[in-house]
């Protein structure tokens, strides 16, 4: 007996020695451990078997150990024979982490609680096929009592619901989705609503939350956690059995948020004793003897250190701890690497549940920081009170700064003597900083309060966590999907989060770092806190513009915005605030234009040829032949020194070698595999070298962003993950952050100028950076300020997460309207005169001359004369008046049309003609001319004075002083609040012009940018004022709004209504629909709702407002046949709208195979044929490009000019878009996309109509390039695969375009057009419109530009779609043969 307790002692000695950590047995080990224990305490036979599992589980605690060989056995978890067990299910949500702690609890506990435990996650509630698991369902189905926690999936919930009302006893649900929350359930409390009421507590109880909070909205959810902390001992108190079953529910909850091994045991004790005693069974005398364990309280929050034995109270005393000889002697002895004193230090705000079951990756992650170089300050939380930790125990130097200075002012809950001072703020928590998971419920409701608490601070607030629901490999083979997107990405960036880290993810069912990701996190940290600590005389800036396509004249160009003077002013305003820029900001001859003239030269396949040696020279040369009047030079060259402003060619030619120095073994061997030596791309000079050159202006170096693909091999776009960019392009980023001492750039900062570039379109995961994404890795850890055009919330996104892009948005041109001119103004006169004269014989004579005018201008194509010009002398008056009534009507929508006017100039001041022209736009006829001047007037005025009185009665008595007694009336009866409102958007607009700016200056000093929606004014209001922000997207879980569905149905049935028209009563079979991420953004879904509507479903919505799921409508309720669908995705709507894509692709998998005739059903019927002809998946309708990957490319191919024919650009649009997405593609647990072109073939063949939704004035259908790639492209598609008629043609496929710009979601009218007159509409209001033409011209070279790739849409679109002869006629006319607008297009660009 003695040897062999002296063996197990042995053998427990070394099973210790092995382990590597210390955290809970698995219940299924401690079962089979005390099966081999008891055996061998009957055989004095400890078994190697016996030690073999010792050491398997390594982490099985000494005390346990003890327990288990020499006391009694515990409670076997599993009693499924005992028939008094008591059946307990226990889902963990999303914690699946945790599972063994459960098991184990619930094996601890005492024999008496006859506890038979199943403990689920929440991947085990349902099969791959979407049913419900089995055994979770039986398990369930046989409960004597439910416990469940953090379960939001909506699929899960059904499941989980359907379930629990089996449940014999307690069902208690923590922190999960509200309709589950109503299943809540201990003896006579419960949860469920009574009538239309919501679920929770009961009054009583609500009442009482309000004592336990600050009084702050923002902190109801803080005061919550308190009151369930100290609600079980105040309702001791209350008599009555509610009360005390209530006690019992709040007790379970504290246990279970309290976390920890005994406290799990004790809530497990709490709910199977109670449930005992009330069926009385088993030893009742026993169970009341049984006392519950006392609670292990665990600080709400504190601060941790892997050195540090206890929790820190707070910062304050945690950085005294930290920075003192006893920490130091600490590390020493433990051979722990601390960072230096003096260095940079970061809040880390952690989940507290994390620290108590003591996840590994927390002492891990605070190991790497001070590795790294970085002090962190690291504070666990609940999760919910994160503001709080901002608000009341950090400040920041700038705080500290500006309390000093009187010009900040903290709150009254802020706390000085607990609080330190912190470099940034890193959150591992995800969700909004208010409210945490609680706070995601409702999006956005205290995104002010984050944003200010953040603002006061002015450090860098960054997101980086590894993923909890998510393995790592599903994360490297996809990025990051759906819940965990909104967690990580959408909802902290509504509080202005950067730079957001994917840190690892589960690897089983632990939480693991990938090491490699927290260093990328710290570096990028230091990055910003680099450049704030660097005086601004010292700091080195690079300037990246775009240059694409080349030789077009395209370098210094971006979408709306003046580059040169946008780049002249922002170099102004950094000399201004200390940084050195040479001598451009006091030279008087220094332009931008002539800087972008000298870059353009550099881009030169000549000049790049010669190497960067030879670059100053060019340049030198051309300011030679400038200055003697050469007119395909720019003529700002020829200005004193070029108009330079002292710039100088700062260039390098790099070797492949020297580009594996910079760029690391591992990366340059795949660019080597992608580029060849015959084949290296772009940037090469005659030696082999890459070319990598800019303009050196002080210490700001300024170049052209590489092109991404190879001149005229535009299917070398490389979006695609496998390939890399070419050497060049890595080169030119690799230089431009290698440390000056190096001979690099040594740029701390890159601003990229303007919308937009290449780099995060590079390959690598779609979002959720990891090593071998190239974005990531050119970058580094540079901060990157990124100028981006303020209505285009969908593409932003994409340089905010992929291109770690601090975004500060500009604002878009004024507007004009079109107004009438030449021929159009002589119509319109000949209309007029044709009404105003009497007698037949005149009215006779303007018919001629109006229909021969009509003929001219093309607007009989728009509105059709039901006679011919022969039949002019012989119709009667009603029916030439009936048409000439319509011309008139075409006349006065097209004069009042509006447009883009030039373009947006950072740094510039808003002037009084731009302000009335954004007011008219806005208000439309709402304010007259004289109201809107009056309005500016009165503004101005006020704005120099220090009245205090309301604005309102003080423009109304400056009217009245000024304008008389006139105005009286028209001031009474004028909305009020139009006048305020007018007076709200003046204010920002003028605002915005400084705040530009303002948040450029403070992202480079390494500061907080404050965050807003993308969006426009037309359709947005004021909430898209100031620009100057930080842009983010909506939530995706709740598209589409009521709005937008609203919107979308009305749409769909007049789609449908104008197909039946013009088809003899038939419905189309199946119609392709656009969804593109910056119309679903700006329209908050519309193109969704209209996919919907012409399927016959609807969405459905949970109880937070999130959308769940889309049913199909009932046939009899629609009255019609479900139409089907092709949805051509682009690659941001597959990317940021991943749930969405699942909703929609489980919506057409049900529609396929509903109990409904295929006659009624033409998504069922199509998937019958399929079906019949072996195809896989013949329900897929969601198509895009391969993973990873964006673009059509008919564009460039277009632009290139590399085609043949039309109809290849219908192919090449098929061959680029044959990836189906959706819930049900991929596999292994991996979701990605799969290439089904036989599928997208079948719905190719069967579309009639094309819909595509147009979101805004600036971007209409010929002002990009995308929309003829795309819709124009589809179109073509579908009619390559229409039978050809007897006279050789092939059927037309329609197009239905709605402009959703403008109008209002109530508007009982959507418009509905087709896209050949969008196309002559918008032609007229802008591409032939000298007052769109002069307004352009006058922007200089980017005006020049904008003309240029308005001239290869109309290319494109004749390829695609028919643009009438009168547009070509007239474009020759406006441009080409117009030698005064020539010779100015000449002027400003010379390339062209």
């Amino acid at each position: 007996m003695i040897k062999a307790a002296r063996f197990f002692i042995f053998s427990l000695k070394l099973a210790a020695a092995t382990c590597w950590a210390f955290a809970p047995l698995p219940a299924r080990d401690i079962n089979t451990l005390h099966t081999l224990i008891d055996s061998s305490r009957k055989t004095f036979d400890f078994s190697f078997a016996t030690f073999r599992l010792l050491a398997k589980t390594r982490i099985l605690r000494i005390d346990q150990l003890f327990s288990t060989a020499f006391d009694e056995p515990a409670s076997a978890v599993n009693k499924e024979n005992d028939s008094d067990a008591v059946n307990v299910v226990l889902v963990t949500g999303f914690e699946s982490f945790n599972r063994d702690l459960y098991e184990q609890a619930g094996a601890l506990l005492p024999v008496e609680c006859k506890l038979n435990l199943q403990v689920f996650a929440d991947s085990d509630i349902r099969t791959a096929n979407e049913g419900i698991n089995k055994k979770f369902a039986h398990a369930v189905e046989n409960a004597d009592a439910f416990i469940g926690s953090l379960i939001f999936d909506y699929d899960d919930v059904v499941a989980v619901s359907s379930l629990l009302p089996h449940v014999r006893g307690p069902r208690l649900i923590f922190e999960s989705a509200t309709e589950l929350m109503a299943f809540n359930r201990v003896g006579t409390f419960n949860m469920e609503s009574s009538g239309d009421g919501p679920t929770g507590p009961p009054p009583a109880i609500k009442a009482i939350l309000n004592k336990f909070s600050s009084g702050k909205e923002e902190d109801k959810i803080n005061g919550y956690l308190k009151m369930l902390k100290m609600g079980p001992d105040l309702l001791k108190f209350v008599p009555g059995e509610k009360a005390s079953d209530l006690r019992t529910w709040l007790e379970s909850y504290r246990y279970w948020n309290q976390g920890g091994m005994n406290n799990v045991k004790a809530m497990l004790q709490l709910i199977t004793h109670k449930f005992l005693l009330e069926t009385e069974k088993g030893d009742l005398e026993k169970l009341s003897s049984l006392e519950l364990p006392d609670l292990e309280i665990t600080p709400d929050v504190g601060l941790l250190h892997p050195l540090l034995s206890k929790f820190s109270a707070n910062p304050k005393s945690y950085m005294r701890w930290r920075l003192s000889p006893e920490c130091k002697e600490l590390a020493k002895q433990q051979k722990f690497t601390l960072a230096s004193d003096n260095a940079p230090r970061v809040a880390v705000l952690l989940y507290r549940k994390h620290v108590i079951t003591n996840q590994r990756y927390i002492q891990d992650l605070i190991r790497y920081f001070e590795v790294e170089g970085i002090i962190p300050v690291p504070v666990f939380i609940n999760g919910v009170e994160a503001h709080t930790i901002v608000r009341d125990w950090l400040t920041s130097q700038h705080e500290i700064d500006g309390v000093s200075k009187g010009v900040i002012s903290r709150d009254s809950t802020y706390k000085p003597d607990e609080a330190t001072s912190v470099d940034a703020v890193v959150s591992t928590i995800g969700f909004p900083l208010v409210g945490g998971p609680a706070g995601s419920m409702e999006a956005g409701r205290n995104v002010d309060v984050a944003s200010q608490l953040l603002k006061s601070m002015d450090v860098p607030y960054v997101v980086a966590s590894p993923l909890l629901l998510q393995s790592i490999p599903m994360w490297k083979s996809n990025g990051v999907l759906g819940l965990q997107s909104v967690v990580l990405y959408s909802l902290p960036e509504l509080d202005g989060a950067i730079d957001t880290v994917v840190l690892g993810g589960l690897v089983g069912d632990k939480i693991a770092l990938v090491p490699e990701r927290v260093r990328k996190l710290c570096g990028r940290l230091k990055g910003w806190i680099d450049i704030r600590k660097t005086p601004p005389s010292d700091r080195k800036v690079s300037i990246m513009l775009y240059g694409f396509p080349p030789n077009v004249g395209a370098v210094g160009t971006a979408a709306l915005l003046d580059v040169p003077n946008s780049l002249e002013n922002i170099l102004k305003r950094l000399y201004r605030e200390g940084y050195d820029v040479g001598d451009f900001a006091t030279d008087p001859d220094a332009c931008g234009e002539s800087l972008i003239a000298a870059l353009s030269i550099q881009c030169e396949n000549s000049v790049i040829a010669a190497g960067a040696d030879r670059m100053q020279s060019a340049i030198e040369q051309r300011m030679e032949r400038a200055r003697g009047g050469d007119k395909t030079v720019p003529e700002t060259l020829a200005r004193p020194g070029g108009g330079l402003g002292g710039a100088t060619v700062r260039g390098v030619n790099i070797s492949f070698d020297e580009l594996e120095k910079m760029l690391g073994k591992f990366m340059t061997k795949k660019v080597r595999k992608a580029w060849s030596e015959k084949e290296r791309g772009p940037g090469i000079n005659a030696k082999g070298e890459m070319v990598v050159s800019g303009l050196k202006v002080g210490n700001v170096w300024i170049t052209v962003q590489p092109l991404l693909g190879v001149e005229g091999d535009p299917m070398r776009l490389l979006f695609e993950r496998d390939l890399t960019p070419h050497p060049q392009y890595c080169a030119a980023y690799e230089w431009m952050r290698l440390p000056e001492e190096s001979g690099g750039v040594g740029a701390q900062a890159v601003i990229h100028l303007g919308m937009h570039g290449t780099v995060e379109w590079l390959p690598g995961q779609p979002l959720g950076n990891d090593r071998q994404s190239w974005s990531d890795e050119l970058l580094g850890g540079l901060p990157n300020i990124y100028i981006y055009a303020a209505n285009n919330p969908s593409e932003s996104i994409l340089a905010k997460r992929r291109g770690y892009g601090t975004l500060v948005r500009y604002d878009v041109p004024p507007y004009g309207r079109a107004g009438l001119y030449l021929e159009l103004a002589n119509l319109k006169d000949l209309v007029n005169e044709y009404r105003a004269v009497e007698g037949e014989n005149a009215k006779s004579d303007l018919r001629e001359a109006i229909f021969a005018t009509c003929e001219k201008c093309g607007i009989n194509s728009d509105v059709t004369a039901p006679f011919s010009q022969s039949e002019l002398s012989t119709i009667s008056i009603n029916v030439f008046d009936d048409w000439i009534a319509n011309v008139s009507n075409y006349l006065a929508e097209l004069e009042e049309r509006l447009f883009s006017s030039g373009l947006h100039t950072i740094g510039r001041e808003t002037t009084d003609q731009e302000l009335s022209s954004y007011l008219n736009a806005y208000f439309s006829n709402k304010l007259s001319e004289d109201e809107i001047k009056n309005a500016i007037s009165a503004w101005h005025r006020k704005s120099k004075t220090n009245h205090n009185h309301n604005f309102l009665s003080w423009f109304q008595n400056f009217a009245r002083n000024f304008m008389g007694d006139v105005v009286d009336s028209k001031l009474d009866t004028l909305d009020n609040s139009l006048l305020q409102e007018s007076t709200t958007i003046i204010e920002l607009l003028v605002k915005s012009s400084s705040e530009e700016m303002d948040s450029v200056v403070n992202a480079l000093n390494g500061g907080y940018v404050l965050p807003a929606p993308g969006g426009d004014l037309l359709r947005d209001g004021s909430s898209v004022l100031p620009t100057g922000r930080n842009i983010h997207a909506l939530d995706p879980y709740r598209m589409p709004s009521a709005g937008a569905w609203a919107r979308g149905e009305r749409a769909a049935n007049e789609i449908i209504r104008q197909h039946r028209e013009s088809n003899n009563g038939a419905y189309p079979e199946t119609c392709a629909v656009t969804l593109w991420g910056l119309d679903t953004i700006k329209t908050r879904g519309e193109s969704i709702a209209i996919v919907l509507s012409l399927v016959g479903a609807r969405p459905v919505k949970e109880g937070t407002g999130r959308t769940v799921c889309f049913e199909l409508v009932p046939l009899i309720e629609l009255g019609r046949p479900r139409i089907d669908v092709l949805a051509s995705l682009s690659g941001i709507f597959r990317d940021s709208f991943a749930n969405v894509v699942d909703l929609l692709d489980d919506m057409f998998e049900r529609a396929a195979v509903a109990d409904e005739s295929p006659d009624m059903n033409y998504v069922k019927k199509h998937a019958m044929d399929l079906e019949a002809s072996g195809t896989e998946r013949p329900a897929a309708r969601l198509f895009s490009n391969p993973p990873g990957d964006y673009g059509s490319m008919v564009n460039e191919v277009v632009g290139s000019g590399d085609w043949d024919n039309s109809d290849s650009l219908g192919e090449i649009w098929k061959g680029r878009n044959s990836y189906s997405y959706g819930r049900k593609e991929g596999g292994g647990g991996v979701r990605s996309g799969t290439s089904r072109p036989d599928v997208l073939d079948k719905l190719l063949s069967t579309t009639e109509r094309v819909v595509q939704e147009i979101d805004s004035v600036e971007y209409g259908l010929t002002d990009i390039q995308e929309y003829y790639a795309n819709t124009g492209a589809l179109k073509k598609a579908a009619e390559n695969r229409k039978a050809v008629d007897s006279a050789g043609r092939k059927k037309s496929v329609a197009v239905s375009v709605i402009e959703a710009f403008g109008g209002t979601s109530d508007s009982s009218e959507v418009p509905v057009k087709d896209v050949e007159d969008v196309l002559r509409m918008e032609y007229r209001s802008k591409f032939l419109n000298p007052k769109w033409r002069d307004a352009m011209i006058e922007q200089g070279s980017g005006g020049a530009y904008e003309v240029s790739q308005r001239m290869t849409a109309m290319v494109g679109w004749a390829a695609t779609a028919e643009v009438d002869n009168f547009v070509f006629d007239q474009a020759a006319e406006r441009y080409a043969l117009d030698e005064e607008v020539a010779k100015k297009l000449q002027k400003s660009n010379p390339g062209m």
